[in-house]
C-alpha cells in the first residue's frame, strides 16, 4: 500500500492541504477555522496519513491553488488526480465537470444530459458532494437549476462556493448575498 502524505498551506481565502499518494493527489481540503482544526481533519479523514514536505509536483499544484484562489487565471487540469477510490459513475461526473472552464458554470441537469440521462441529476449533485478533491476537480461551477447554489459539502459551506464563483468571475458583483443566493 502506498503511503499518503499531506501538507498544509495558506491561500487568499485561509488555510487549505491536500494528500497526496503514488498515484496523484488523494484529498484537497478548503480553508478551515485554523491549521490546527485543518490538520486535525486531515488526520481524521486519511487515518495514518503524515504530514510531510510536498515533493515538487505537489508544490506545483499547491501553487497553482494558491494562484487560482488569489484571482489569477489558473488552470489545474494538469494536476493527476488519484481516483482508485472513487465509484465509476462519480468518475463520470467528475471528468464533465473537471472540463468546465474557469469563469464558467454547469447545472446538475446539464451534467446529467451530457451523461446521457436528464433524470440523473440528483445522482449527479450526490457526486458533487462526495467530491474528494474541491478546487482541483471543480464542483463550485456546478449549480443548481435556475442558476441557484445548489449544495457544497466543502468547509464553509456555499459561502465558500459563492466565495471560489466570485474569485473566478462566474457571479457579477450584483448577486444577491449568503441568505438571497440558495
Amino acid at each position: 500500500m502506498t503511503s499518503i502524505h499531506f501538507a498544509l498551506f495558506e491561500t487568499e481565502i485561509g488555510p487549505c492541504a491536500l494528500a497526496w499518494g503514488g498515484k496523484g493527489l488523494v484529498s484537497v481540503q478548503l480553508p478551515s477555522a485554523d491549521g490546527y482544526a485543518l490538520r486535525a481533519r486531515m488526520k481524521r479523514l486519511l487515518p495514518g496519513a503524515v504530514e510531510a514536505e510536498p515533493p515538487p509536483e505537489v508544490a506545483k499544484a499547491i501553487a497553482g491553488i494558491q494562484a487560482l484562489l488569489a484571482g489569477e487565471p489558473v488552470d489545474l487540469s494538469w494536476i493527476e488526480l488519484d481516483t482508485d477510490h472513487v465509484p465509476d459513475f462519480n468518475r463520470q461526473v467528475y471528468a464533465i465537470a473537471r472540463a468546465i472552464p474557469r469563469g464558467s458554470t454547469m447545472t446538475y441537469g446539464e451534467i446529467a444530459k451530457k451523461l446521457g440521462d436528464p433524470l440523473l441529476a440528483q445522482a449527479v449533485g450526490k457526486a458533487m458532494g462526495q467530491n474528494p478533491h474541491p478546487i482541483v476537480m471543480p464542483c463550485h461551477r456546478v449549480l443548481a437549476a435556475g442558476g441557484k447554489s445548489g449544495g457544497f459539502s466543502a468547509y464553509g459551506g456555499v459561502e465558500t462556493k459563492r466565495r471560489l464563483l466570485k474569485i473566478e468571475g462566474a457571479l457579477p458583483d450584483d448577486q444577491p448575498s449568503l441568505f438571497g443566493w440558495a
